[in-house]
Parts: C-alpha cells; sequence; structure tokens
C-alpha cells in the first residue's frame, strides 16, 4: 500500500514522502490518526499545494514540544510507594504512577510519552526516565521513589 505523509512519523519518512507500508499498517493506524493520505494522483497534488501549510504546523508542533521540554529538563519527581524490608516495592512504579506524579506538581505528561525500556520501578532510589515528548524531542528527568509514611 503507498501512501503520502501528511506529518513526520518516527522510523517511517517525513511530511510529504510517499512511503510503502504494509495494508494494515496504513488502514488501520495511519490513515485513521490523519498522518497519512492514500497514494492517489489526485492526493498527490492536494499534498503538494498543501505542504507548506503542513511544515507549519509540524515547526509549530515541534517548537511547543521543545518549550515544554525546557519546562520539565532537570526536574525531580519523589514518588512514595510502599516497600519491604530489604527496598523492594510491594508493587511498581510504571509509567501510570509517574504522570500522576508530573499531574501533583501541575506539569501535563501523557503517560505515553512516558518511556520505561528497562520497565516499571520495582525498588527503592533514584532513577532516570525519559520523556519522549515529540519524534525530535526527548527529555530525562531523576524520579526517586521513597518509601511512604
Amino acid at each position: 500500500m503507498n501512501v503520502i505523509l501528511l506529518e513526520n512519523v518516527e522510523n517511517l519518512g517525513s511530511i510529504g514522502d510517499l512511503v510503502k507500508v504494509k495494508p494494515g499498517y496504513g488502514r488501520n493506524y495511519l490513515l485513521p490518526q490523519g498522518k497519512a493520505a492514500l497514494a492517489t494522483p489526485e492526493n498527490m497534488k492536494e499534498i503538494e499545494a498543501r505542504r507548506a501549510e503542513l511544515e507549519k504546523a509540524a515547526a509549530e508542533e515541534l517548537a511547543a514540544a521543545k518549550a515544554r521540554a525546557a519546562g520539565i529538563e532537570g526536574m525531580e519527581l519523589v514518588i512514595p510507594a510502599n516497600a519491604g524490608p530489604e527496598g523492594k516495592l510491594f508493587g511498581s512504579v510504571g509509567p501510570i504512577d509517574i504522570a500522576d506524579a508530573f499531574e501533583k506538581v501541575q506539569v501535563e505528561v501523557e503517560r505515553s510519552e512516558v518511556r520505561m525500556p528497562e520497565g516499571p520501578i520495582q525498588e527503592l532510589g533514584e532513577f532516570t526516565i525519559g520523556v519522549h515528548l515529540h519524534p525530535e524531542v526527548d527529555v530525562d528527568i531523576n524520579v526517586r521513589v521513597v518509601e511512604s509514611e
């Protein structure tokens, strides 16, 4: 299936690129999300006419992500959790808990933007967590998991 990208898609291409994708990916993700359009001659002409408008919208999105990144860069979150005597948590601290901790300090971060490549935190201590705000903007924050009282 050939599609024209309407916005930058990570690991696929940028605005206006003609790419070949598997039919399920195009039909179930790219088209419904508005990230791509079918590669018909009419759509190709329309996309070329709207290209400057689409690039301007993408630039505004990138600027907004950079502004958000500047606001949370170097931030340290403290998350209280129940733990046993050896420092192992009863349960774990995952992306939902980190998004809730951001909410408590009036910072808007979606759960899907939190990156935890090593999985949920299962012990007390300090950890570095990634926040993926835009395909070109990633920020690392410190999360300190302490024992709740």
